[in-house]
Parts: C-alpha cells; sequence; structure tokens
C-alpha cells in the first residue's frame, strides 16, 4: 500500500510579498472599484477575493459580460480602509494605523473578516488612549462589540477618575450624547438596552428615541436622537428608513 503523500512547505515571505505587489495592481486585474466619498478606482482580482471572502463572492458572483466592465461603487468605504481589507486578503497579514483602524475594524465586520475583526481589536486595545477612546466606544456600540465596549468604559471611568475625580457617567455624557443608537439593529438596542439596565451609561430617553426610529420607520421621527448616518457610515439592512442625507 503507498503511503500517504507529506505536504511540505516553502518559506511563506516571499509568496506574501508576491501577493502584495497584486494589491491594487491594473496587471491581470479583473475587477475595478470606486471606493469612498474621494471615489478612488482600485484594482483587483475577481478569483482571490471570491475564494476569500463570502461577501465578494456574492458581490462578484456573476460572471463579467463581454466588454469592459463597470466598476463596482463602494462608497461608504474609506480608500485607505478597503486597501487594508485588501492587503490582508491576498497576504493573510495587514500593516495597521492608529488613525485608521476603527475604519478597518467597520470593514472587517461588515465583510464578515472575523479574523481581521480580531486582529484590528487587538491593534485598538494596544493603542486605546484619551484621543481614541470615544470613537472606539462609538464603534462597539453600533457593532455589538461588547469586550470593546467594556474596555472603553474601563478606559474612560479609570482616567476620569484619577484625573478628574468625576463618575465616568458624567465624563462621558458629552460622547454618550453622540452615540447614534438608531443606527443599531433591534437585537442590537435591546441587548444595550439590557446593559443599560445593569451599569447606566445611556439616558433612558436616548433609547427611547431610537425605539422610535424604529417604531415609526422614519430617519427624521426622533429629534433628541440623531437618526442620520454619519458619512462614511456603512449601511445596513435596516437603515433602509433612514433616508436622510449623511451628516
Amino acid at each position: 500500500m503507498e503511503n500517504p503523500g507529506l505536504v511540505v512547505h516553502g518559506e511563506a515571505a516571499p509568496f506574501s510579498t508576491a501577493l502584495r505587489s497584486l494589491v491594487n495592481n491594473r496587471l491581470y486585474s479583473d475587477v475595478r472599484f470606486v471606493v469612498g466619498q474621494e471615489r478612488q478606482e482600485v484594482f483587483a482580482h475577481r478569483c482571490l477575493l471570491t475564494c476569500r471572502c463570502n461577501f465578494f463572492q456574492r458581490l462578484l458572483g456573476q460572471e463579467p459580460g463581454p466588454g469592459v466592465p463597470s466598476p463596482v461603487v463602494l462608497s461608504t468605504v474609506p480608500a485607505e480602509a478597503f486597501l487594508a481589507v485588501l492587503e490582508f486578503l491576498y497576504t493573510n497579514s495587514v500593516k495597521l494605523y492608529r488613525h485608521s483602524v476603527l475604519e478597518v475594524l467597520t470593514a472587517a465586520v461588515e465583510y464578515g473578516l472575523e479574523e481581521l475583526r480580531k486582529l484590528c481589536l487587538e491593534f485598538v486595545a494596544k493603542v486605546l488612549d484619551v484621543e481614541l477612546v470615544c470613537e472606539a466606544l462609538q464603534v462597539a456600540v453600533t457593532f455589538g462589540l461588547g469586550p470593546l465596549q467594556e474596555r472603553c468604559i474601563a478606559f474612560i471611568e479609570a482616567h476620569s477618575q484619577a484625573v478628574l475625580e468625576r463618575p465616568v457617567a458624567e465624563v462621558a455624557a458629552p460622547v454618550v450624547r453622540e452615540l447614534r443608537l438608531a443606527l443599531l439593529a433591534p437585537a442590537e438596542l435591546s441587548a444595550l438596552e439590557e446593559q443599560n439596565r445593569r451599569e447606566p451609561l445611556i439616558p433612558v430617553e436616548q433609547i427611547v428615541e431610537a425605539w422610535k426610529c424604529h417604531a415609526l420607520r422614519r430617519g427624521d421621527a426622533a429629534r433628541g436622537a440623531p437618526c442620520r448616518r454619519r458619512r462614511g457610515t456603512l449601511p445596513r439592512e435596516h437603515h433602509r428608513f433612514l433616508d436622510l442625507p449623511f451628516k
């Protein structure tokens, strides 16, 4: 009986470097994206994206017709974050930066890239500071990222008590007022409401206004809580009733 074969591996670094050279490279590319509010043109390779990510499999599943295919427009993801996603899909590694990691994290959540999501969360935990924590808390609440939310609240609490000697809810109030709770899915809003009962941080009236948006299915239903998406917010299924322009 023939012995089973043995899988052997070459060096990973040259392979990764070669694939990284194809990121946003027109050479042999067969799909073109127009990305972000700046409408930056980005080139990619259909077979690689579809085998690595179910989101792109659904997006690019149909074979392109004859002639020059139209570009795929992804206007809600910033170009820098999209290129980071491509780098990860091509090489299974990515260089993250403090100023853009939350945008990459948002894209990873929306595209269902669990490994990239974990890498971003680990990076945020390492670089979290007073300038980043408020925006990180917004992302954590919006996408139901419980551990990140807890870390941000603990960070705010520790620093506010040490420096200001004020309760965390009082210090966080200006940030909490800016949370766009209506952008959460109903299940996420319910979970947040339950957690808020245990650890009060968000005014009950603000949660009620978010529920009003969902109940009336109108983005202008609540005046006390912002219901419109920020520019760059990736759309979700339950955002269809938010017909207001980006702010």
